[in-house]
């Protein structure tokens, strides 16, 4: 597949084509300075004719105009001149009845501005010495032409930089989006672990990416293998103990200990004490957490299954519905989810009189499974008082039994809360609210 760097080298070539534009401006601000320069070595050359124009005649200096160009002498042609010496200075007759602003000092000044017309002037100053005496000659060539050209070239320039740079920002988000693009499916393919919808992140993606797609892959399998290994050796404990306890509560039920009543009685309730603990125990040691990869759980395909199961324990005169939206994923493992429903709608069986309805939501910021059934309910004083940790509630209400103690600690494994409220259905309503830790998955 082909690699970030390689998406991200198109960026390279808009920065260069932005440079090219910048150099070509630069160039044409150089080239300007060149012809003013080309130009100022005509003027110099022109106040050197003027210089050599000046004669002595029979009473003073004199100005052989037939040496200099004929363009001093029609108005407003576009090359003028003056001469100052003295008190006194001479100008060309190209400048008509206008005043040409004379430079502060020698040297090449440019965009002078001259008459209505706005004739944008390069002027140049020299000053010499000729028949003992100093003359300041000031040449000027009209640059307007000169100029118009540049300033449209320039604004030509501009425009187009200005729009070649709009399009070199559009194809850089262009090339960036792309370019991140497969980091993109990377966090969707994450978001999708989460949901349990896949067990893996694909192998196909960029070069530089590949060494964090294998590292997680091999995260998630070993993370799931060990999981595994876990539940299957909690398993073997919970079969390896299950003889022992046996054995031990028919010892405490031989007619062995029939003369001593009260120690039969203690090692019995000890004995069961040991059994609920270590069934409850192990289920909480099974628990995963969050939805490994690929193991989210199907409300569309798990829940007829086990209503199936519940009715055939519980006897066929109940009548067990859900409702559930179509295609909903939990993001949580389907043996944690089958041991908390399992166990609330076993206890709703337990108590109902005909009737059990399991309703889960997806809300926007949790999923909200109810129970209800038709059966007695609990009295609201002692509710509190049920859902204590360690409380037995076989032992303190008439009702509900031991499956409440491993649903509790199911839901504060997930951060959830787990509360007692009165049924519509006129018994009581199991309410497990579950944070998301993703976005619910309906197909």
């Amino acid at each position: 597949m082909k690699s970030i760097q390689g998406r991200l080298s198109l960026g390279l070539i808009s920065v260069l084509v932005v440079v090219g534009l910048v150099v070509a401006q630069f160039s044409l601000w150089l080239f300007e300075v060149g012809l003013q320069r080309y130009l100022e070595s005509g003027l110099r050359n022109e106040s050197e004719i003027l210089l050599t124009a000046l004669v002595r005649g029979s009473n003073a200096l004199q100005l052989d105009e037939s040496r200099i160009s004929p363009a001093y002498g029609r108005p407003l042609s576009g090359h003028y001149f003056r001469i100052d010496f003295s008190e006194e200075h001479w100008r060309s007759r190209s400048l008509w009845d206008l005043e040409m602003p004379i430079p502060d000092g020698p040297g090449v000044r440019a965009n002078v501005k001259l008459g209505p017309e706005g004739q944008r002037l390069l002027q140049l100053r020299s000053q010499y010495r000729r028949f003992g005496q100093v003359f300041t000659i000031t040449v000027a060539q009209d640059y307007t032409p000169v100029w118009e050209s540049f300033r449209r070239m320039r604004h030509i320039g501009l425009g187009m930089g200005f729009g070649a740079l709009l399009l070199i920002l559009w194809l850089q988000r262009l090339t960036v989006k792309r370019a991140l693009g497969p980091l993109e499916r990377a966090r969707q393919q994450i978001h999708q672990l989460q949901q349990g919808q896949r067990s893996q992140l694909d192998r196909e993606v960029p070069i530089e990416l590949e060494p964090l797609v294998e590292q997680i892959n091999q995260l998630l399998a070993h993370t799931e293998d060990s999981l595994k290994r876990s539940r299957n050796a909690l398993g073997n404990l919970g079969h390896a103990l299950k003889t022992p306890l046996a054995v031990l509560l028919t010892l405490a039920s031989s007619e062995r200990l029939q003369g001593h009543p009260q120690l039969r009685e203690e090692l019995r309730a000890q004995v069961e004490q040991i059994k609920r603990r270590l069934d409850r125990e192990l289920t909480r040691a099974r628990l995963s957490g969050d939805a490994l990869p690929g193991m989210a759980f199907d409300c569309d395909a798990q829940l007829p299954g086990l209503l199936d199961t519940l009715n055939a324990i519980h006897g066929g005169y109940l009548q067990l519905r859900y409702e559930v939206p179509a295609g909903l994923m939990l993001p949580w493992d389907r043996e944690d989810l089958l041991e908390l429903l399992g166990n609330l709608l076993d206890n709703a069986c337990k108590f109902a009189d005909s009737e059990v309805c399991l309703s889960i939501d997806a809300n926007r910021d949790c999923y909200e499974l109810l129970v209800d059934d038709d059966g007695p309910g609990i009295v609201k004083a002692v509710r509190d008082d049920v859902l204590q940790r360690g409380a037995r509630l076989d032992e303190q209400i008439a009702g509900h039994g031991l499956g409440l103690g491993i649903v509790r600690d199911i839901v504060d494994a997930w951060g959830g809360e787990l509360q007692l409220r009165d049924s519509p259905l006129g018994g009581l309503r199991v309410s497990v609210t579950l944070p998301r830790r993703g976005r619910a998955e309906i197909a």
